[in-house]
């Protein structure tokens, strides 16, 4: 090769080119200053071809070899996982605010000051037992008491009802997203060439995606170059791989099971209810690894325990001792918490299963609407945020992200307060029922029927398959009623009810309601008849009988809605007896003293209900356990722990976003465009256009002249 003229045309050339590149690329970077997503880019330039010549080596020129883009991966990723725990806090604040303000008790409206006044009508009543307007006061705020307590909960469901609808909008957008960086993955691996034609346009949409996907999941990445980018949650369930894409799906509630090796159970497990919580059944023996027993009705049927936070802790009783339950078949399923629980064949919810369970047998249990990654049609895992009852979070599980903050605010937190709440309700309901079923109104009673119900007459009324609402509550003990002549007035007879013809006392681990129904007729022949009537209590005074409740320890009648004042066991079915609030006669305001007389002053009864609001009752759930404390600290306890869960959230919202501004801070200043560079940039390579085209003039100039040259 020789050097001369055309050499140097050629070098003012590439020169040129190297130049108008270079200005091209820069107003693209000055065009996209505010582009978000944008990534600053610039030419790389490499000096040509050495030719070895004389008097030594001598160069061609420039070669504008690619265009770049300026990213830290390192730093993406870390700004990644950051964002997902911003944007889960974050929402989460936001929903914790709508709580916080439907229980602010600053109004004067709230459940607190419902409960005051309810507590004070019975102090007023107290002052007055035979005055109608305070036993009307009784049952007014009694009713706005309910009112109040369903408002809450009816707010509290409505926002889970919201919650599954805008999760559900975010799974589809989460799902859209995977599929465009699928997509992008494909384009990338079709028009890049590394080092020669950066498809760098494609990898910063890219980028926006997975940023876009990040505030709805909690995710990580993994970069092998071009398309071969595969995107997982923070748990290692793949998202993205190359160009294929996987999906998330919001589903109804299932059940799964996770049997051991060695298991001989063929069949399956079913429920009936909603919880917000997760169940998980695990069998146990004493022997690890020996048969643990069959399904069956009787004392040696399979024993299980139930998690409701994945198996890390398990229901105890009130005594702190982790509670069993036996495996039935449908005709006697057990009650566990929100659940109805049995087991039947594989196929058939009320067929019967064979083979025996072995220590360590398994089902999980999602009683509500839950989150599931699916590989493929036969094969989905849930990964429903789950919040363990120590606080920690499990971490095979979504933890970050919008999708993470809604699920996790609508069980963890709206699901723990309602939990409470109904627990709340239910130790009203209990508590003054307790007390009003041993009192006396003005007048005594010809009949009454029972308002809780049995799902079987024939079980004891404590087993776990009998369906008594306050069955766990019941306690062995004696109870007393007292029998009238309806035209004097004088009392017949007392006595506590006979069990077995011989003076035996109530068992709840032993009697049923058949048996409480018989012991009514042996122990008050031709004075009271007892009968069961859609699985609940009924009592009928013969012709010139009346009645009125005595002292009850063992509970039965609190129990059984005998003589009490409300109805329902939770939040949503609390309700005044019918009986009181269409009659105020047999609003219990006394009690029979020693004489069997009903006296119209007498407020015993009243006191012990205005009493109630200072005394410490147990009460008890699977999240805090059992605590002892007044119904008003309780509530103010619900009430403090939405106070702290909105702070946390916010004190965590604001500690995340301040690092996740930190490393996006520390990206824009490796890809963000700045003006006052650019600008530089503009003038030194128009500056080197501009030299370039003088070379490839002066380079024209001397070809002329050579070619001026005549021989």
């Amino acid at each position: 090769m020789s050097f001369g003229a055309n050499s140097i045309l050629d070098m003012g050339r590439w020169a040129l080119f190297a130049s108008q590149v270079q200005l091209q690329v820069t107003g693209e970077n000055i065009s996209n200053v505010n582009t978000e997503g944008y990534s600053r880019r610039s030419v790389l330039l490499r000096e040509g071809n050495y030719i070895d010549y004389s008097p030594g080596q001598l160069g061609t020129g420039v070669v504008a070899q690619e265009v770049v883009r300026h990213f830290d991966e390192m730093v993406e990723s870390m700004y990644l996982e950051q964002s997902s725990l911003t944007s889960m806090w974050g929402n989460l604040w936001e929903q914790l605010k709508g709580v916080e303000n439907l229980l602010n008790e600053s109004s004067g409206t709230g459940v607190s000051d419902a409960l005051s006044q309810y507590f004070n009508s019975w102090n007023e009543v107290a002052q007055r037992p035979d005055n109608y307007g305070a036993r009307q006061t009784v049952v007014n705020d009694a009713a706005t008491l309910i009112t109040t307590l369903k408002s809450v909960d009816t707010n509290l469901s409505l926002m889970q009802e919201r919650i599954n609808s805008e999760v559900a909008s975010q799974v589809n957008e989460a799902n859209s997203l995977m599929n465009d960086i699928a997509d992008l993955n494909q384009q990338i691996q079709v028009h890049n060439i590394e080092g020669q034609n950066n498809a760098n346009a494609l990898f910063d949409e890219r980028a926006r995606k997975v940023r876009a996907l990040a505030e709805l999941v909690d995710i990580k990445t993994i970069d092998n170059g071009g398309g071969n980018y595969t995107v997982l949650t923070g748990s290692g369930q793949t998202l993205v791989d190359g160009e294929s894409a996987f999906s998330l799906e919001f589903r109804a509630p299932a059940k799964t099971e996770d049997l051991r090796p060695d298991s001989g159970f063929e069949g399956n497990v079913y429920f009936d209810g909603n919880d917000d919580y997760e169940y998980t059944i695990e069998f146990v023996s004493s022997n690890a690894g020996d048969p643990v027993g069959q399904v069956g009705s009787g004392a040696n049927a399979a024993q299980f325990r139930v998690s409701l936070d994945g198996g890390v802790t398990w229901l105890k009783d009130e005594a702190g001792d982790v509670r069993y339950f036996s495996a039935r078949e449908y005709d006697d399923r057990v009650n566990v918490e929100g659940l109805q629980i049995w087991f039947g064949s594989t196929d058939d919810a009320q067929g019967s299963p064979s083979g025996s369970f072995v220590d360590g047998d398994r089902f999980v249990i999602s009683p509500h609407q839950g989150l599931y990654w699916v590989q493929n049609t036969s094969h989905a895992e849930e990964i429903t945020p789950q919040l363990h009852f120590n606080g920690e979070s499990n971490t095979q599980r979504l933890t970050g992200g919008s999708i993470a903050a809604l699920l996790s605010f609508r069980d963890n937190y709206v699901g723990k307060y309602r939990s409470k709440l109904d627990e709340l309700s239910e130790s009203v309901i209990w508590e003054t029922n307790r007390r009003h079923s041993q009192g006396a109104g003005l007048q005594a009673f010809t009949s009454v029927d029972g308002t809780y119900q049995v799902d079987y007459v024939d079980k004891a009324l404590a087993s776990d398959s009998t369906g008594l609402a306050f069955g766990d509550r019941l306690q062995a003990g004696s109870s007393f009623m007292h029998v009238y002549n309806e035209s004097t007035g004088l009392q017949v007879s007392t006595a506590a009810l006979d069990f077995d013809g011989s003076g035996a006392t109530f068992d709840p681990a032993v009697h049923t309601l058949e048996d409480v129904r018989d012991a009514f007729n042996r122990t008050y022949a031709g004075t009271i008849n007892a009968t069961i009537v859609n699985n609940k209590l009924q009592l009928e005074a013969e012709d010139g009988y009346t009645f009125a409740f005595g002292t009850d320890s063992a509970g039965l009648y609190a129990a059984l809605g005998l003589n009490t004042f409300f109805k329902g066991d939770d939040a949503s079915s609390m309700a005044v007896n019918e009986k009181i609030s269409g009659d105020l006669d047999f609003l219990a305001t006394g009690h029979v003293n020693g004489a069997g007389e009903m006296n119209p002053g007498d407020n015993t009864t009243a006191l012990a209900m205005y009493g109630l609001r200072e005394v410490n009752v147990t009460m008890s759930t699977a999240m805090e356990g059992t605590t002892s404390q007044t119904i008003l600290d309780y509530y103010n306890g619900i009430v403090g722990n939405v106070g702290t869960d909105t702070n946390r959230a916010q004190f965590n919202q604001n500690f995340y976003q301040a690092l996740a501004n930190d490393l996006d801070e520390r990206q824009q200043q490796i890809s963000g465009v700045n003006l006052d560079e650019e600008m530089s940039d503009l003038i030194k390579y128009q500056a080197s256009y501009t030299a370039a085209a003088k070379l490839i003039t002066t380079a024209d100039e001397m070809l002329q002249t050579i070619l001026s040259l005549k021989p």
